[in-house]
């Protein structure tokens, strides 16, 4: 008798056998071929299925007990599941086997390549879990590939090659650090405006820019940090300081840790006043008195330390800004009350938002809840504000507010502008520092 190979199997015909008495497996099987003989006709006849391998080697599974004998049997099939179907129902037509009656019944007919599926289904499972692991997320991707780019931006400024970011020029703050690779960090988070000393604590290309600019020092959380500072400390004009967190580099930090660092930075006199430092080292900062506003340059101050001049700095503040900040600063205390009542209430929320603005140019348009209306540019923002129809409550910026912006502001009834500079232009508006909301 031929046998099915394992592998073209499809059905299993399963029928469970009764005798009245006790028979053995040869007679069973014997019982099925001569008594299904001839019923089928020759095309569906059990031995020649069998020699061409359409049906395989039926198995008798019998117990003897008390007299009597049950048991199971397989009939594997490789034929379609009408012809099987037909096998099943033929043997059902055995009565006899041997000297004792018989009765049996099909159970069932399992299609073994539901099985296959199963383990089909569970395999590719496995793979594309693993599959998906191995992958890199979409985000993460992007993320990589935005970051490379950002990092190729790096380029070398001015006559000394300085490290630094495309928008050092075109942007009125500027963040100085140490080295290449902190440039490079803080290009990988957007922030474009920065450029590193390089190891030249004084160069014509840093004291040309700190001249025009708004200066921030960012430094490493260690000694070397402090020493870059007392070394710029004799020689450059300095607005703010700030430092990383202790034993750290500027170059190790996420984003998180950047964006605390430059929203707890410290006007030059407070950070020296908390350092505890000699007073006569101490550079002598040119005040801006009413009386000498009408001067195009800083009256350059000398030092009593190093008995060297600081370079004249010019500032490219209209006399309209500056007058109105002398009457915004002479304004009556109690128009405070509200402005503190509204930062304590929603400080978390403004607080996210400005951090989220950081190094960006960026601003936020808010309606009375303090939804986002709007994220444009600065340099968007009046026009934005010009054909803007909602009522818009607030303005949370990373930038300044000119005299054209002032108007737009005032014109739009703005209730509270948020915003990085404390060099603006006056407005009706109440105005927040983002150091207010630390």
């Amino acid at each position: 008798m031929g046998k099915i190979s394992p592998v073209s199997i499809k059905y299993n015909v399963l029928a469970k056998i009764s005798l009245t008495s006790i028979a053995d497996r040869p007679d069973v099987i014997g019982a099925i071929f001569g008594q299904t003989e001839g019923l089928l006709g020759s095309e569906l006849e059990l031995r020649e299925l069998q020699k061409t391998g359409k049906i395989g080697r039926i198995e008798v599974n019998l117990k003897n007990q008390g007299g009597k004998s049950e048991g199971e049997i397989i009939i594997p099939s490789s034929m379609g599941k009408s012809e099987t179907a037909i096998i099943a129902a033929a043997i059902e037509t055995i009565d006899r086997v041997g000297p004792c009656n018989s009765r049996i019944t099909v159970q069932d007919i399992q299609d073994v390549r539901v099985s296959k599926r199963d383990f089909i289904l569970k395999r590719a499972e496995e793979l594309l879990k693993n599959l998906v692991e191995t992958l890199p997320d979409s985000t993460e991707f992007t993320n990589k590939v935005t970051q490379t780019v950002r990092s190729m931006e790096v380029s070398d400024y001015g006559k000394d090659k300085l490290p630094a970011g495309p928008m050092i020029d075109g942007s009125d703050e500027i963040i100085i650090v140490e080295g290449r690779a902190d440039v490079v960090t803080l290009l990988k988070y957007g922030m474009r405006n920065c450029i590193a000393l390089n190891g030249k604590e004084s160069t014509d290309t840093l004291t040309n820019l700190m001249r025009q600019k708004v200066v921030t020092l960012f430094v490493d959380g260690d000694r070397g940090g402090d020493l870059v500072i007392k070394k710029l400390s004799s020689l450059a004009d300095i607005d703010f300081v700030t430092k990383a967190p202790d034993g750290k580099e500027v170059e190790e930090l996420t984003l998180k840790e950047i964006q605390k660092a430059l929203r707890a930075k410290q006007n030059w006199e407070e950070f020296t006043n908390d350092s505890g430092s000699d007073k006569e080292s101490k550079p002598t900062r040119t005040t801006r008195s009413t009386t000498s506003r009408s001067s195009t340059s800083r009256t350059t101050t000398s030092r009593s330390s190093t008995s060297r001049e600081r370079p004249t700095r010019q500032r490219s503040y209209s006399r309209d800004s500056r007058d109105s900040r002398e009457s915004r600063e002479s304004r009556p205390r109690s128009s405070s009350t509200g402005k503190d009542s509204f930062i304590e209430k929603n400080k978390d929320t403004l607080k996210e938002l400005a951090d989220d603005l950081i190094g960006t140019r960026g601003a936020y348009v808010l309606d009375d809840g303090l939804n986002i209306l709007g994220k444009v540019p600065v340099k968007e923002l009046e026009e934005t504000l010009s054909d803007i129809s909602e009522n818009v409550f607030a303005i949370i910026m990373d930038g300044s507010v000119d005299k054209g912006l002032a108007e737009v502001i005032d014109k739009k009834r703005v209730k509270f502008v948020i915003t990085k500079s404390d060099k603006n232009a006056d407005i009706r508006a109440r105005v927040i520092l983002f150091k207010e909301l630390k």
